[in-house]
């Protein structure tokens, strides 16, 4: 299987080396809520929007980081039109996510989500 696309497809579009989270993290902007914190960062290329998701290890085991990041992921595709084009984001998950959206649905996530966006945009 060949492709042209600098990388799969489904990789397309995140961060996933730990200088591009640093820059994020330690150059860019933030705003957060109760169980999300969204860092962004302008980027001087003018590309495509990158995504990285950060899910520490105090909020479940393996099983429940893997499952908030797939649902991170998720909720992301379903608001990229919200994503600003050149601009990295990092989308950080606090304690007790884990059981609010198991409790809250999918739906609540996508419209956390989604505020954090908005916040960001305004924040510009």
């Amino acid at each position: 299987m060949t492709s042209d696309a600098p990388f799969p497809p489904n990789r397309r579009g995140r961060l996933s080396r730990a200088g591009e989270f640093d820059a994020v993290t330690q150059l860019g902007r933030a705003v957060g809520g109760r169980y999300l914190t969204l860092r962004y960062r302008p980027r001087d290329d003018g590309g495509e929007p990158r995504v990285g998701y950060a899910v520490p290890r105090r909020v479940g085991g393996a099983v429940d980081r893997n499952g908030v990041k797939r649902r991170l992921r998720e909720a992301i595709a379903r608001e990229e039109g919200l994503l600003h084009g050149g601009t990295d984001y990092v989308l950080i998950a606090r304690p007790g996510i884990a059981a609010t959206v198991e409790a809250q649905g999918f739906d609540w996530l996508c419209q956390q989500v989604a505020d954090l966006l908005r916040s960001a945009e305004a924040a510009r």
